[in-house]
Parts: structure tokens; C-alpha cells; sequence
């Protein structure tokens, strides 16, 4: 693997390690997960643990209030398994309340969801756990009653979420202290969050969702005019599920199925395959246009196909047949951009979020990824437990008769995939990509820069990248042109330039090309990256 000039990021190299690994976007979180390996702590329980931290030092992304996904890497059984810890909308709420909306407002009590996190922690934990609860949960614990200093990109997200949060029930009370947010390399104290994470440590599951946490959420949303209940979170079970694959290259890439959009990174990566790179095309016109237009491609199927599989008849296996992507792609043109994308024959019949990648002694591997969705999520904060919910009821269409059509007791379409890739049967990598509708094409972005390019495992998250923006909706807005391509600085202005005269719309932006972690195994040696976009780092042991 060669190492090339990440062009406008300063460089990091990959770090590598024989027992353990751990890659977070804050650096106490990797700390926390590398201290529980050293315990002799699985995967599973390094990931819960950091998770937890960043709860409290990343609220900006992910919460208790939020929802997990996961894929792990069973060394002892050779398997790899999915876990959908995401929940549904509140009984309670009707379509008849929903009457005059054409979508769901981002913030206050109607986009809240039952959050599915605690119940992803403890199903992963009974599964592949090894050290108690109480001792995962110890460090976040510690941190939030003593505080802990806020890193300088959350620092900044903090702000930007709070200037519209600020007015939503308990927001401030809890993530405003002194009337504002914490600067950055302040600490920050959270001793309700701390309070709460005791109880989990204590009572497992049945804190949360069963016991006097589910009774504090009801009250708070009966004093607010809002509808989840307790009962909503007692029937609620996070999911095991099988994933998904398709062939890049050498390796499989695996991701969930639906409601998330696992799927769309899938057929991206699949189309893209189609194309042969030599390695020193990176960031060239011809790369950038095919990835461009096979984006448009997977994202316009998403739009349409990708909901809660309970309410809706997906044509999964028909979107990944190979016969059915080679048509799709005989539609890209190598000399224009295509403006007008439809959807597929076959799919006729939308934040900010934290991910990690953990390796442990024995082989196990965990890809985890977990959301409150927009940022802060809804901005409903009860003061006595001390995190916000998420907003993800967002993602609903409430146009009638669609897959993704609102329905009480349903799933929202997802962002948030964790993926893993495997060689011939093994474990190669556990990755993600956190940011919301750009996840699909920081995976295959990712990929492609290890396999066509020859980058490293750091450097495939350092070089630059573009996102392609404008494409249909799973919340129901559809395309009407081509989109737009933002390119991040390092992308030549000599190829922006070509890429406009194929078509394309295209500016330089700086921001929003989401969050890379990865650990990879190569014979007996682990190495990690970490995004240097994010506050965090890669360590091991």
C-alpha cells in the first residue's frame, strides 16, 4: 500500500497494533475502549464503553436518546451479524394528528422516535460480552459527574445546534450551562446523564425501558404536548438481521438492509465496479463523472425502495441482481451528465451521527454506528435525565401509499449503516462513514480509494472527496435536474472545470463529507485510522 499526499490534510500515518484496536472521532472514547480491551473486555464491550463516552463528549452526534446499528465479527463462530437497534414511531401518533403536514418538522416532540441505543448496548453486550455492564459503563459514568473537556470541531457543531435548539423543553437546562455552550477544551459536566447511565449499569434494559426512565420520558412528554409513552418503549425489541452483500473488486462489502440505506451503498459500490480505475486516476474528471452518475443511479432507487420491510414489499434482491445493474449503468454516458434520473423498473414492483471500529485479542471485530440524526436531534431534553431525543421521524414521507409512508408503530428510512468487509470467507475491515444521506457514497468512496488507488488505510480517509447532492428523497421530493457536485479543496480546479463542461454542476465547499473511522486485520496485525476531518484518533494495544 502506498501512502500519496493527502493533498490538503495534514497526514497521519495508520496506526497498527497486535492485540487491540479502536477507532472513535473523540480521542477519551478511543482511550475508554482501548482501557476495557486491556481488561480483557471483547469488541462488544470496548464499543458500548466508548459509545457511552461520547454520549457524553459528542452529544453534537450520537445520545441515548438516538438509535444504534451494528455489524460484529464473531471469531469463535466464523459469522458476521447484524443488529438493527432502530426504533419506531409513538403509537399515539395518528395520521389524523399528522393532518395539514407535509412533512415532519426537524425539531420538538413530533419527529421523536422510540430511541433504540440502551436496548443496541445491551443486546450486543448479552451476545458478545464478556466484563459486566457496570464496568463498561464505569468510565462515561465517571466523566459525566466530573466533567470532561469538549473537543474543538464539537465544540463548534455545539453552537450551531444550539442556536436552534436552545428554546425546545429542557435543551438548555442541561447542554447551556452558565446560559451558553462550552468552548472548546472546556469541561463539560452532565450529572443527570451520569445518573441515568448508573441506572443502566444497574438495571440493564429494564432501566430504560422498562422501569423509571420510561416513566420519567412519558411525563416529559405529557407535560409537553407530546406522544411517546411508556408503553411504546416497553414493546420495543432491537432486531437481529442478516446482511447484505456484493462483490467490489477482490472483497465483499457488507451493510444492513432496510429501513437503512445499507442498500444504496451496495448498489453504488456495485455499479462502480463496473469501471476500471488505474491508480493513478485518482480525483481525475473520468473518476470523479462515473462516481458521480452512479450515485444518481443508487440514490434515485433509494428514494423509492427503502422503508420499514414490516409495511412495505422491498424488491431487494431484484436492486442487486447483477443483470439489473449492468442496465443501469449502460445509462451513464462517459461524454455528459445525466441531468434527468429516474428510478428503476425493479424499485417499482436523509444528519450527524458518531461511528467507531473495534478489533479485539480474539478476533472479533465491531462496526457501530449510532444517531440522533440531525446534530442535537428533536431538542427534547428531560433536565432529570440528561440527553435529547432524536428527530429521526423526519425521514417519513407523508404522502400516502409509499413505502416509506408515515405509519404509527413503523420504522423511519435510516442514514445510519455501519459496514464490514470481508476476503474469501475472512475479516478484512470494520468501517463507517458518519453523515447522514452522504454515508452510501463515503463507503464506496472508501472502498474504491483502498482497491483502485492503493491508498492505506489513513490515507483513504484523508485524501479528498466530493459528494453529490440533489437527488430524490425518501421524504417524497424528487429530483429536477442533474444536482450539484461539491468538491472539497484538493480536487483540481482544472478537473472542476472538466467536470462542468460534461454537465455537472459544481463548487468548491468546505464541510459535510462525513466522519471515516476503520480498523483493519492483515494476518496478525491490526491497524486503525481515524478521520482527520473529526476530533478523534485510532489507538491500540
Amino acid at each position: 500500500m502506498r501512502r500519496p499526499n493527502p493533498l490538503h490534510h495534514a497526514g497521519r500515518s495508520t496506526v497498527v497494533a497486535p492485540r487491540g484496536m479502536v477507532a472513535t472521532s473523540q480521542t477519551l472514547a478511543t482511550q475508554t475502549g482501548v482501557e476495557i480491551l486491556r481488561a480483557g473486555g471483547s469488541a462488544a464491550d470496548a464499543g458500548i464503553a466508548a459509545n457511552a463516552v461520547q454520549c457524553l463528549v459528542e452529544p453534537t452526534g450520537c445520545g441515548l436518546g438516538g438509535d444504534l446499528f451494528a455489524q460484529h465479527w464473531s471469531a469463535r463462530d466464523g459469522r458476521l451479524s447484524g443488529l438493527d437497534a432502530s426504533g419506531p414511531s409513538p403509537a399515539a401518533l395518528t395520521l389524523d394528528v399528522l393532518k395539514g403536514l407535509s412533512e415532519l418538522p426537524p425539531h420538538g416532540p413530533l419527529p421523536v422516535s422510540v430511541p433504540g441505543c440502551v436496548a443496541g448496548w445491551c443486546e450486543l453486550h448479552a451476545a458478545f460480552g464478556r466484563l459486566p455492564l457496570a464496568e463498561i459503563l464505569a468510565p462515561a459514568i465517571a466523566y459525566a459527574r466530573e466533567g470532561a473537556p469538549i473537543a474543538p470541531v464539537v465544540a463548534g457543531e455545539w453552537q450551531r445546534n444550539a442556536a436552534v435548539l436552545a428554546d425546545q423543553p429542557g435543551f438548555a437546562r442541561v447542554f447551556m450551562p452558565n446560559g451558553r455552550t462550552p468552548a472548546a477544551g472546556e469541561r463539560f459536566r452532565n450529572p443527570a446523564l451520569a445518573a441515568t447511565l448508573e441506572r443502566i449499569a444497574s438495571d440493564g434494559r429494564d432501566a430504560f425501558y422498562a422501569g423509571s426512565i420510561a416513566e420519567e420520558l412519558e411525563r416529559f412528554f405529557v407535560e409537553h404536548d407530546g406522544w411517546l409513552r411508556a408503553s411504546d418503549l416497553a414493546d420495543f425489541r432491537p432486531r437481529w438481521v442478516e446482511p447484505l452483500s456484493v462483490r467490489y473488486r477482490s472483497v465483499e462489502l457488507w451493510e444492513l438492509p432496510p429501513p437503512g440505506q445499507g442498500l444504496t451503498a451496495l448498489q453504488l459500490a456495485a455499479l462502480l465496479d463496473g469501471f476500471e480505475f488505474d491508480a493513478s486516476e485518482f480525483g481525475s474528471a473520468r473518476h470523479l463523472h462515473a462516481f458521480v452518475e452512479c450515485k444518481k443511479l443508487a440514490y434515485e432507487d433509494r428514494a423509492r425502495a427503502i422503508a420499514d420491510p414490516d409495511f412495505a414489499d422491498l424488491p431487494i434482491t431484484a436492486l442487486l441482481d447483477p443483470a439489473y445493474l449492468d442496465e443501469r449503468r449502460r445509462t451513464i454516458r462517459a461524454e455528459r451528465a445525466n441531468d434527468r434520473v429516474t428510478a428503476g423498473p425493479a424499485a417499482l414492483a436523509c444528519g450527524d451521527t458518531i461511528n467507531l471500529s473495534v478489533a479485539d485479542a480474539d478476533g472479533n471485530l465491531l462496526s457501530l454506528i449510532q444517531s440522533n440524526f440531525r446534530g442535537m436531534g428533536s431538542g427534547m431534553t428531560p433536565p432529570s435525565l440528561g440527553f435529547s431525543l432524536q428527530d429521526r421521524g423526519q425521514l417519513f414521507d407523508l404522502r400516502p401509499g409509499r413505502a416509506n409512508s408515515y405509519a404509527p408503530g413503523k420504522r423511519p428510512f435510516h442514514t445510519i449503516i455501519p459496514a464490514f468487509v470481508t476476503k474469501d470467507g475472512a475479516p478484512q475491515m470494520a468501517f463507517g462513514v458518519m453523515g447522514g444521506e452522504v454515508q452510501p457514497q463515503g463507503h464506496a468512496w472508501i472502498l474504491s480509494n483502498l482497491l483502485d488507488f492503493d491508498m492505506d488505510l489513513q490515507a483513504a480517509g484523508d485524501a479528498p472527496r466530493i459528494r453529490h447532492e440533489g437527488s430524490s428523497e425518501p421524504t417524497g421530493s424528487r429530483a429536477t435536474d442533474g444536482g450539484e457536485v461539491l468538491c472539497e479543496p484538493g480536487i483540481s480546479p482544472e478537473v472542476q472545470d472538466t467536470l462542468r463542461a460534461l454537465g455537472h454542476r459544481v463548487r468548491e465547499a468546505r464541510g459535510g463529507y462525513g466522519g471515516y473511522q476503520a480498523v483493519s486485520r492483515h494476518r496478525d496485525i491490526y491497524a486503525g485510522a481515524s478521520e482527520g476531518r473529526k476530533d478523534g484518533c485510532a489507538a491500540g494495544w
